[in-house]
């Protein structure tokens, strides 16, 4: 073999051998230097989880949700955390009202030194709250009705039809994060899983129908926003698969989302401190290109 063709292959080999630490390193160092706003809905704030985050307490956001943790993980110059509890799509754009005051759009929070921006939204928008507490069942059938039926009108899966209506919202927000934020990695976080197959009866009080009901249109949702994330050219951040065997049917130390009666200080079917570890360690992984 001629010696140009080998030195040609040897130095092919060295590039190949170095790039992938040096990649690496380039990552981390762009990590490090992050101007890191998040968005977001109460998944992401963490409700009740200590410490609490003065002064936008009706926020209800913690100082060790997935965002802290996040930026503390990958060195973060500045985090941004405007996650709000109750926040919708709508609340993006416009100042929303808490028990404890009201709170500037979390958009204002995007400006052009942003290099990360992480967003978990929607769930308010179609009711996921409402329609969990619904489908709380403390007699089963025949005594208890199951709650799946409440949400087929004319032969339409209500909750499809408003989860649908979301993409072009959805879309539009990644547009106008992009706008705002030129540089910036951005981000779209599902979110976890609050079923198992079956659900778990009466442990949570979640008949099996409506527990496999809750788990089908989850991850509708979360298929949605992962397509919708794709659409706009950012990225998706899966919650629902690493918090498969840690929903509230598990027990304490294993769940990450608490059931209606918590054991751990948190909302009821939110995340616990637990979760948002867990939730942190795939959030890095995601940003810092892992």
């Amino acid at each position: 073999m001629p010696r140009r063709v080998l030195a040609m292959l040897a130095a092919v080999a060295l590039l190949l051998a170095v790039s992938p630490p040096a990649q690496a390193a380039a990552q981390n160092a762009a990590a490090q230097n992050d101007v890191y706003v998040a968005l977001g809905d109460s998944a992401a704030a963490g409700p009740l989880i200590p410490d609490q985050v003065l002064p936008e307490l009706g926020c209800w956001r913690s100082t060790r949700n997935y965002a802290h943790l996040t930026a503390q993980a990958i060195g973060a110059r500045t985090l941004r955390d405007v996650t709000c509890s109750g926040a919708k799509t709508t609340h993006m754009y416009q100042s929303q009202s808490t028990d404890l005051g009201s709170v500037a759009p979390q958009l204002n929070a995007v400006t052009a030194d942003t290099t990360l921006v992480t967003v978990q939204i929607g769930a308010n928008d179609v009711g996921l709250t409402g329609f969990i507490e619904d489908c709380l069942n403390l007699l089963p059938p025949p005594v208890g009705d199951a709650c799946n039926d409440d949400y087929i009108v004319d032969g339409q899966d209500s909750w499809r039809v408003k989860t649908d209506a979301l993409r072009p919202r959805l879309t539009q927000l990644a547009g106008d994060i992009r706008a705002r934020a030129p540089q910036a990695r951005i981000f779209v976080v599902g979110y976890a899983t609050y079923a198992p197959p079956g659900g778990c009866y009466p442990r949570v009080p979640i008949i099996k129908a409506d527990a496999n009901y809750i788990r089908a249109t989850l991850q509708y949702f979360n298929r949605m926003l992962a397509e919708q994330a794709a659409a706009a050219g950012v990225g998706f951040i899966d919650l629902q698969t690493p918090s498969v065997g840690h929903d509230p049917c598990t027990p304490p130390g294993t769940r990450w989302i608490e059931p209606y009666v918590p054991a751990s200080a948190a909302t009821p079917f939110h995340p616990n401190a637990l979760g948002m570890r867990g939730f942190a360690a795939v959030v890095t992984a995601a940003v810092s290109g892992a």
